[in-house]
């Protein structure tokens, strides 16, 4: 994880750029460098996860262009080898290092080559111009905005922006951005004809493509771990990750002190695959201390977003606190391929389809924001499998007659796809899904709604939520994660599209409360 920005043009001075781009230096504490193009100015902060030699220290430089890049480039030791057949020559072990030659051989058309998770900038010394991109998901963040004199600027967060430019805005994921124009270059979730594969062939091709995208996100030259909630995707991610490494791994888990619901099953899926499991335990206080410092590192005021960051945050707090770990392997954006508690309210295979679509193409602003910010803000890098490319297109043409939930079971397709293999124990590849942010405990999102509750009186509430027309504050919680989000983002709210919650239009999905637990089909889960 790495922390990049960069100006089209000289309108602030390297000693102004700096107290703004310093705003994110945990994403990248171990080296920083400011380098000046002749039209303007490259940033970077570096977290060094791949070539951990000084030479994998970012920009690179390729005759008179120059990259900074935020990601990891999946597959770049072939692509080097190609390469250097081709007669570049590389100083680093550093997988980024291959970006200019790849520009140099394709141009534009580089960035629908990569399998990776990335945002880059990069300085074309031929058209003096910034080319800048992001992956097709948006796993890694990118922002931009335009100074007074409309010059256009990027950065990792958003926070790097907010002083330098009136209107902050999220760069497009599956787009790059050259000549003053956004050119979509990926589309992931818009599917033209269905796979014909039935259940079955359906699910070995589940199998095998999320093996496959485990596989390849092992790969790095610092020390890795795992994110455990005892929920099935993540369990998944390290049951798989054990056996591809052939080794004992370092897995953690987060709950409340006294009602963690999935702290026994990260425990019993650890012992399972034989990791060397750490608990974190957290309390009502830590979680109302830390409200305000985890809403100005989210940059967002959604309440999903907020509740479930409060639990990953203060985990991965302790990893960076207690641990070597710089890597961390996470079990996001399965949700949103396979389902939720409230897909299963879908009318129709076709709105489950369109509501997949949906919330793969917003998850930049949600889930995988939160991930991010969780882990990049503790000077830790996210990998996240689910998200691997070929994986989520895949998932996304399959018919979705067969994800609809009409086998009694949610996820049916990913618990079936390996039901055969053993790597769970029963009871956790078949239990039933509960919310992370209830999974660590429903008492703590019952503790952040007590505290907005005595917080405002019902005429304070009523008042101070009329002040946002923009998603307006619809709960006293709300108005709370608002009032602290415009504290740090001052008129930025446009920024996230809407709040987090189930398809309104649905019926059974008509609610108040982000909580699955608001639900009829709630039954078990988390228990």
């Amino acid at each position: 994880m790495c922390s990049i920005m960069g100006f089209s043009k000289k309108t602030y001075t390297k000693e102004e750029i700096r107290p703004y781009f310093d705003r994110t230096i945990s994403r990248g504490p171990d080296m920083s460098r400011i380098v000046e193009t002749p039209s303007g100015w490259l940033c970077f902060h570096r977290l060094a996860i791949m070539g951990l030699t000084e030479a994998g220290m970012q920009p690179f430089q390729l005759d008179g262009d120059y990259v900074v890049c935020n990601g990891e480039i999946y597959g770049f030791r072939p692509l080097k080898r190609q390469l250097t057949e081709k007669g570049y020559q590389f100083k680093s072990g550093s997988d980024c290092e291959i970006l200019l030659p790849l520009f140099r051989e394709y141009g534009l058309s580089m960035f629908a080559r990569l399998d990776a998770e990335f945002a880059l900038i990069i300085y074309d010394s031929m058209t003096d111009s910034l080319i800048a991109a992001r992956d097709p998901i948006g796993i890694r963040p990118l922002f931009y905005g335009y100074d007074k004199d409309g010059a256009i600027m990027f950065a990792s967060e958003a926070k790097n922006l907010v002083g330098l430019c009136d209107e902050v805005c999220p760069f497009p994921p599956g787009h790059y951005y050259a000549f003053g124009k956004f050119v979509r270059y990926a589309d992931l979730t818009t599917v033209k004809a269905f796979s014909q594969d039935g259940l079955e062939t359906a699910c070995k091709h589940i199998r095998d493509k999320l093996i496959a995208g485990v596989d390849k996100r092992l790969d790095a030259d610092a020390p890795l771990g795992f994110l455990l909630s005892g929920g099935l995707d993540s369990s998944l991610v390290c049951a798989i990750s054990a056996i591809v490494l052939g080794r004992k791994i370092r897995t953690f888990a987060i709950g409340m002190d006294k009602d963690a619901i999935d702290l026994k099953y990260a425990r019993e899926v650890a012992d399972y695959i034989g990791a060397d499991h750490t608990e974190v335990y957290m309390t009502r206080q830590q979680v109302l201390d830390s409200l305000e410092e985890v809403i100005a590192m989210l940059g967002t005021w959604d309440i999903t977003t907020i509740r479930a960051s409060m639990g990953m945050y203060l985990c991965c707090k302790a990893i960076h606190e207690q641990t070597d770990i710089r890597v961390l392997l996470t079990g996001e954006i399965s949700d949103e391929l396979f389902g939720y508690k409230y897909t299963d309210f879908a009318p129709s295979a076709q709105a489950f389809q369109d509501e997949s679509k949906k919330r793969v193409d917003e998850l930049y602003m949600y889930d995988v924001l939160r991930a991010d910010r969780c882990i990049s803000v503790n000077s830790l890098e996210a990998r996240v499998p689910f998200g691997d490319l070929d994986f989520v297109k895949y998932v996304m043409s399959i018919d979705p007659k067969l994800k609809l939930n009409t086998y009694g079971m949610g996820k049916y397709l990913l618990r079936h796809a390996f039901e055969k293999d053993h790597l769970l124990p029963d009871d956790i590849l078949w239990r039933q899904k509960a919310a992370f942010s209830d999974a660590v405990g429903h008492s703590m999102v019952d503790d952040l709604k007590a505290y907005a509750e005595e917080k405002y009186t019902d005429e304070e509430f009523e008042t101070l939520r009329q002040k946002y027309d923009y998603c307006t504050p619809f709960t006293k919680e709300s108005l709370l994660y608002r009032e602290i989000f415009e504290k740090y983002y001052p008129g930025q709210a446009p920024m996230i599209r809407d709040f987090w919650m189930p398809n309104k239009e649905w019926e059974g999905c008509d609610v108040d409360d982000p909580s699955a637990r608001v639900l009829a089909n709630y039954g078990a889960s988390g228990q």
